[in-house]
């Protein structure tokens, strides 16, 4: 099969490896119809997580089961379907939550070296019951992709934020996984919405969305715009020291910062004291993305969450090079790219 690897330069190839087999009697193969590139990819080109050697990458796809292990029960042959980005075991008391970020013996993620990457041709699924969602009814193909990670943190990051209804939250980071926090905060109540990002063209998009677009960093024109309080909540898509910084800075006293960006290796050196003073909380969140499905799917289906317009590309498998590329320019050209194997 094809598949898209990075070594350890952050070199990006489309190669030939041999095609996965069943992962044990629970597992499943399913072929892959589309996947895309997610921001925490980029992470492996930049040299943040060390990898000796080339990778498979990616972990949102969704495509036709075409084997099951014996042990599967809720999937046969020709069912569409998606695959959660996080896996669990399906059978521990973590995993009974719906979130596998609790499964006991551990969680992992497609394409991070363990498992492996979904921007292939044939996909590996461990724990199939737990891990697959049969496509649901008047979900497209987008959509689907979204529910596998982004629109999954995007709406944990909100619910997380504990967003007053008709309250202001401010959003840092307007790639795919901000924009999914954003609509989502909108959903959940929010009045105001101080979009951030220091790209015109992000903050452009987030403006037709009703979004009051502001500069990065971010916490003096938040502060001026509610009257110096700050806002009711922050979430922070980027993770980085700075925008970290700025989530602490532009929250209102008693306020919530909800980081759902993936931070480098480094320590955070978070000032605590001040804090403490200021009564925050801060949550970060890595989506418990099955437990999302149940909210998510009647509020696309009925219309009310919309998520139109994160995807800005279509590129074939074998031009993941260039689209990797216009990830990583991180323009608002470039928003959320899918590719179809």
């Amino acid at each position: 099969m094809r598949a898209v690897v990075v070594d350890s330069s952050g070199k990006v190839n489309v190669e030939t490896r041999p095609d996965p087999v069943l992962p044990g009697p629970d597992g499943a193969i399913v072929k892959v119809e589309a996947a895309s590139i997610c921001g925490s990819d980029l992470h492996f080109l930049e040299g943040h997580y060390p990898i000796a050697d080339p990778v498979s990458i990616g972990h949102e796809a969704v495509g036709t089961v075409v084997e099951t292990g014996s042990d599967v029960t809720g999937f046969t042959p020709g069912d569409r379907v998606l695959a959660s980005s996080v896996t669990g075991c399906g059978r521990c008391s973590g995993c009974a939550t719906h979130d596998p970020i609790k499964c006991v013996q551990g969680p992992q993620i497609f394409g991070s070296g363990f498992l492996g990457g979904a921007q292939a041709e044939l996909l590996a699924v461990p724990a199939a019951d737990f891990q697959l969602l049969a496509m649901p009814e008047n979900i497209d193909t987008e959509q689907a992709l979204l529910l596998t990670d982004n629109l999954a943190t995007g709406w944990a990051a909100a619910k997380r934020a504990d967003i007053p209804i008709g309250g202001t939250v401010a959003v840092i980071g307007l790639g795919a996984v901000g924009m999914c926090a954003l609509r989502s905060a909108l959903t959940l109540g929010a009045a105001t919405i101080f979009a951030v990002d220091p790209v015109d063209a992000r903050r452009a998009r987030a403006e037709k969305w009703g979004a009051v677009g502001i500069t990065a960093p971010s916490a003096q024109a938040i502060r001026e715009a509610t009257d110096g309080l700050g806002a009711d909540a922050v979430i922070d898509a980027v993770g980085t020291d700075t925008s970290i910084n700025d989530a602490l800075d532009a929250v209102r006293t008693g306020g919530t910062v909800s980081i759902v960006g993936v931070h480098d290796l480094q320590p955070y050196p978070l000032p605590a004291l001040a804090c403490l003073l200021r009564s925050l909380t801060i949550r970060m969140t890595t989506a418990p993305v099955q437990q999302t499905w149940p909210e998510l799917i009647p509020l696309l289906q009925a219309g009310r969450l919309d998520v139109d317009g994160i995807f800005t590309d279509t590129m074939s498998l074998d031009n993941a090079a260039e689209g990797y590329a216009a990830a990583m320019s991180r323009s608002g050209e470039h928003l959320k790219i899918r590719l179809n194997p």
